[in-house]
């Protein structure tokens, strides 16, 4: 627990470290863990009739409430608009929000909650197809019951993330990814990053479900994620990784916390829990065997070969240093991957989210 403390991982309590050894599969968040969680407003497609400003204007004037990543973005590009005054605002889980303004009733979110209420997507429904194709989150924007237009957000995945899941499946252990984006946008970003299971169309209430689902496969799960909708999943998961940089109810419901936010920490948190047990294990049949040996001999049982208490004395005291020593060993282990904190911190300074300009 101190080389992990050291290296920004900090297990909460002696079962992870134990049960971490016997994960097979471990689900990312994908917002916030595999991405950098900034996601940025990267194209406006205004409906006929319409304008690449009113379609920003009215979606930030919805947004400009919620703290909702997607929300932030779309508030972020529309800074230097003067939004309209907006009320009855609503927040609808998993499919996005309403409110009205000026009397209108708007509805801004996804594919799914465009269709239940009967709002016609027009020619827009293959541009809306192929930015989800290009692994864009699509945001639609609707006013009185017609579409006004499309906002495309992207999020960059994290600089290690590949590395992340290339070294898990060297371990042995599978990768799912679980996100509320489409099955088209998720399958896109699962590609990219060579994700094996893509659980996509969750809404937030139904994380830890997805969770047990897989624990009823037989399999033994990890999650990590870093928001408050995290936080039963992270506690149904045999382990919880929380990132540092998340919520403070992920941090709390988690077995592990990563402080440095790097998804690469997650091998790391893995390599120091085998070594632990595998240091365990050497002691213990370390033990085992000395006493298997050292009992007869005193007993008698080989006379006329007997163990004096001086040689007993000496051997006793030789086979606890010789324990203590070998797990201080612990303490060289190779965290591959594991930087120190100061050092991360200064490059994380220099990484800016990539994406296509607006």
């Amino acid at each position: 627990t101190g080389l992990g403390a050291s290296n920004g991982i900090l297990f909460k309590n002696a079962s992870a470290l134990e049960d971490a050894t016997k994960l097979n599969v471990i689900v990312f968040d994908k917002t916030g863990t595999l991405t950098m969680g900034q996601p940025k407003v990267v194209e406006v497609v205004p409906a006929p009739g319409a304008s690449p400003f009113e379609v920003l204007q009215i979606a930030a004037a919805v947004d400009q409430g919620s703290d909702h990543p997607l929300a932030v973005a779309i508030v972020e590009r529309a800074r230097d608009l003067e939004l309209p005054k907006v009320s009855g605002f609503l927040n609808i889980e998993g499919k996005g929000a309403s409110a009205a303004i000026g009397g209108d009733k708007v509805f801004l979110g996804n594919r799914r909650l465009m269709d239940e209420q009967k709002i016609d997507l027009l020619a827009l429904g293959e541009k809306a197809e192929a930015l989800k194709g290009e692994g864009r989150t699509v945001i639609h924007v609707a006013r009185s019951g017609k579409l006004l237009g499309l906002i495309a957000i992207a999020d960059a995945p994290r600089p290690t993330a590949i590395a992340t899941i290339k070294k898990l499946h060297e371990q042995g252990v599978r990768v799912a990814m679980l996100t509320g984006d489409n099955a088209g946008t998720a399958k896109r970003i699962a590609g990219i990053l060579g994700i094996d299971i893509v659980l996509a169309d969750v809404l937030p209430g139904q994380k830890a479900e997805k969770i047990k689902e897989l624990q009823g496969q037989g399999l033994k799960v990890g999650m990590v994620g870093d928001g408050v909708n995290d936080a039963p999943a992270l506690t149904q998961a045999d382990v919880g990784f929380a990132i540092g940089a998340g919520t403070d109810v992920a941090i709390e419901s988690a077995d592990i916390v990563l402080m440095k936010s790097d998804p690469y920490d997650v091998v790391g948190a893995m390599t120091l829990s085998r070594a632990t047990l595998r240091k365990m294990h050497q002691n213990l049949w370390w033990a085992v065997g000395y006493n298997v040996i050292a009992f007869p001999l005193a007993a008698g049982v080989f006379y006329p070969f007997l163990l004096s208490p001086e040689i007993a004395a000496l051997a006793m005291s030789g086979s606890s240093a010789l324990v203590a020593v070998n797990a201080l060993l612990l303490k060289r282990t190779r965290l591959e991957g594991i930087r120190p904190a100061a050092s991360t911190a200064a490059s994380a300074a220099h990484e800016q989210p990539t994406g296509a300009p607006a």
